[in-house]
């Protein structure tokens, strides 16, 4: 029988090929390491099985291989062409009928175990995106603050659509990938508050060197997205391993960051108007974004993640504004 949806707490590291690295690696930290502590925000995966069998509905996949059959990808004017086309495809097509009930069965018993007026991410997590001699992360798109069941639907077709970006089309064509054989799933995750408090990136080395005994920490405030695309300076931090195994004051480095925008929930929840983008007060821009304790809590979370996979790990973060508290909504 053929799984639309599942739930995250049903996924681990081997559901790759299902779900794609980042919705089984979701699963495989909710499952395998909240008894240490670590939080993850809950929620659900779309299939690739899902997907495929959306292109086969109203013979949409043949559609979409016959426009891009004979593509030249290095004609910008005809990639954007057909590339609009394909995605407003896509967008135009209904779920089939056993997706689309799964869906509003998965979110129906998500939103009974929440708090009322709890919002969502919707991500990408495409089956082939950490390869050897290919990366397709970072080319499909991400939605915030999605509420509602139509939006949640509407940012899963969005996230669909964008497994035709004319830079997602372009690269598989560079890479000799077949269109067809690169399926998305669609993770749709509970929003932690960090559009009132903070959020980042941290890596269990050092980028640059290489040198294994430190987390690099990176923060700034609101939602995490600034920090990702690189549009914000965020203040960075140095945790070193040996100290904080002995319990110590283990930040070796520190340096603030001009921080001067940040992304929050708007009042809207439908994709593409879920977020908007403010300046950050000078008072606040002007200290740290988040304080010792929350440092070393991160590095600790760092460690933790990094011994359960056996390498050195990128992991997202954002801090709740409402109860202080720390989540970790990614890791690879």
């Amino acid at each position: 029988m053929t799984e639309y949806v599942i739930p995250f707490e049903k996924l681990r590291n081997k559901d790759v090929s299902s779900v794609g690295g980042k919705n089984a690696s979701l699963g495989e930290m909710i499952s395998q390491l909240a008894a240490k502590g670590i939080r993850v925000p809950t929620g659900f995966a779309t299939t690739a099985e899902a997907f495929n069998e959306f292109l086969l509905h109203d013979g949409l996949g043949k559609k979409i291989e016959a426009e891009l059959a004979d593509l030249d990808i290095n004609d910008v004017i005809a990639l954007a062409k057909s590339g609009q086309i394909v995605r407003q495809w896509i967008m135009d097509t209904p779920f089939p009928k056993d997706l689309d009930q799964s869906v509003n069965e998965s979110y129906e018993q998500l939103i009974k175990k929440l708090a009322d007026g709890s919002t969502f991410a919707v991500r990408s997590s495409a089956t082939a995106e950490d390869l050897p001699d290919a990366s397709f992360a970072g080319q499909q798109e991400s939605f915030l603050n999605i509420h509602g069941i139509d939006n949640i639907k509407q940012a899963i077709k969005e996230v669909f659509a964008s497994l035709y970006n004319d830079r997602a089309i372009s690269y598989r064509v560079h890479k000799g990938f077949i269109h067809a054989d690169v399926a998305i799933s669609a993770g749709v995750q509970q929003m932690v508050r960090s559009d009132m408090g903070s959020s980042g990136v941290m890596f269990t080395i050092d980028t640059e060197s290489g040198f294994k005994d430190v987390v690099f920490i990176t923060a700034s405030y609101g939602l995490g997205e600034t920090v990702v695309q690189g549009a914000v300076n965020p203040d960075e931090f140095y945790v070193h391993k040996p100290m904080l195994a002995k319990g110590k004051n283990a930040i070796v480095r520190r340096s603030i960051g001009s921080k001067k925008i940040k992304m929050v929930f708007s009042a809207d929840t439908k994709a593409g108007l879920s977020t908007e983008t403010i300046d950050v007060e000078a008072s606040l821009s002007d200290q740290f974004s988040i304080n010792d304790e929350d440092i070393h809590e991160l590095a600790k979370y760092a460690v933790v993640i990094e011994s359960h996979y056996k390498c050195a790990m990128d992991i997202e973060w954002g801090k709740n504004g409402l109860d202080g508290k720390i989540y970790i909504l990614q890791a690879r």
